[in-house]
């Protein structure tokens, strides 16, 4: 038990050591093929485009956390001034950047979005733009979070799950499962970006409890009952809970003055 504890520390540590109600500046770039960024390293497949409307991103490894910044949301907007709004747009991480020249690539929706009114295509046209960008709460109004059984689970022991519809600025750092009405907890591992998984799924109708963290606080959150006794690959259950935490932490060095 000290042990988990340790490692619960360490994970609400480190997923809360970086301002997440700031302002920084960095690049933008854009994913030409539509299809890029659904497909990617989060795990969400065509299901991303429900997320945020078609306005995805991948980020740099600072934001993507290992995963643990999937499904996270920002405001972007470009600094030019002539051809870009002052509002800019708002987009979801579904993927990793490894391209350090741009802190982001966006959908290509995405990107014509900070344009304003016309200049869509002239946007386009620069390839690389200098963007602000902070993140901002994401808000899924009277949507639950969402469990969806991957098809690689396999009764009775494997079981996989991605996750859906997480809002507020959190992250989920941990997973445990159980069967409905025991207190015997197994964990769940991150297998990539949004997907976790585990080789000792209990038997009959599962519960789960997440840690989420926001800012420097972390919580449990407990839904008692998400899957059924006869859990299907490829279907996406309800968990009964909504998740909306807002970050708290105090920043030294934030700029607000321009938003």
């Amino acid at each position: 038990m000290a042990l988990f504890i340790c490692f619960l520390s360490l994970l609400l540590f480190s997923s809360a050591t970086a301002c997440d109600r700031c302002l920084y500046q960095s690049k933008a770039a854009y994913f030409s093929k539509a299809n890029a960024l659904s497909s990617g390293a989060c795990g969400y497949g065509s299901l991303a485009l429900g997320l945020s409307g078609g306005h995805l991103a991948a980020g740099v490894s600072s934001l993507y956390k290992d995963g643990a910044g999937c499904g996270a949301c920002f405001q972007i907007r470009c600094n030019n001034s002539t051809l870009c709004s002052s509002k800019g747009t708002n987009v979801t991480i579904t993927d990793i950047n490894h391209n350090n020249q741009t802190g982001f690539v966006l959908s290509t929706r995405a990107f014509m979005a900070m344009a304003n009114h016309g200049m869509g295509q002239h946007v386009l046209k620069l390839g690389t733009v200098e963007v602000e960008y902070k993140r901002i709460p994401c808000e899924y109004k009277n949507q639950n979070l969402a469990v969806r059984v991957e098809e690689s689970s396999q009764k009775p022991n494997y079981l996989a799950i991605k996750l859906l519809y997480q809002g507020g600025q959190t992250e989920i750092v941990a997973i445990d499962v159980a069967q409905v009405g025991s207190s015997n907890w197994n964990f769940m591992k991150r297998n990539h970006g949004a997907v976790w998984d585990t080789s000792r799924a209990p038997n009959g109708a599962l519960q789960f409890r997440f840690v989420v963290t926001s800012g420097y606080d972390g919580k449990w959150i407990w839904a008692k009952t998400v899957l059924p006794a006869d859990w299907k690959s490829g279907v996406v259950y309800d968990s009964g809970v909504q998740i909306n935490d807002i970050a708290k932490e105090g920043c030294f060095h934030c700029d607000y003055s321009h938003w």
